[in-house]
């Protein structure tokens, strides 16, 4: 599978990298560290699924 590298855009490959989808150790090193930063985040989920299964008792 080709893909370009989330991190520097360079082509990479899933056969020839292991790295994938990273180009290399550098870039999967430097996306791990914005995740341990907090530069990336995961946004809440829209539905409260706790709110869902309270008024689903009643």
């Amino acid at each position: 599978m080709k893909h370009r590298c989330p991190i520097c855009k360079a082509p990479t490959d899933s056969e020839k990298n292991a790295d994938f989808p990273f180009c290399s150790e550098r870039c999967r090193l430097l996306d791990l560290g914005a995740w341990a930063s907090g530069k990336y985040r995961i946004s809440q989920p829209v539905i409260d699924e706790d709110a869902e299964e309270e008024s689903g008792e009643n």
